[in-house]
């Protein structure tokens, strides 16, 4: 599935009662709270959990919708979206990541 196919069928179960603004905020706020999700089930680690992959999928899809959200009320391509970082990232780092060009970065690289 190409990114924009994804990004289609997830705007589909977008709230379209919300104003432009308030869709922006909800994508906002459900990328922190996944976040916060994915951040919990490694936390449970600590505790002798073992890592839940299954589980850690899912909130993994829940972040992306919620990226496609915010791309998508903003009228962007989610593919133009990830080519725009594949491309920030190979001009960062050409021959692949080092840790001097991490340290290292050009001016208004960010």
């Amino acid at each position: 599935m190409t990114g924009d196919k994804y990004q289609e069928l997830a705007s589909r179960t977008m709230n379209p009662k919300l104003l432009k603004f308030q869709t922006e905020l909800h994508a906002v706020h459900g990328l922190a709270g996944e976040v916060g999700e994915i951040h919990s089930i490694y936390q449970k680690v600590y505790q002798g959990h073992d890592l839940d992959t299954e589980h850690l999928k899912k909130e993994i899809g829940d972040l992306l919708w919620f990226v496609a959200e915010l791309c998508t009320v903003h009228d962007w391509k989610l593919e133009d979206i990830m080519k725009l970082n594949i491309k920030k990232l190979y001009e960062r780092y050409p021959e692949g990541f080092d840790s001097e060009h991490s340290l290292h970065r050009k001016s208004g690289d960010i």
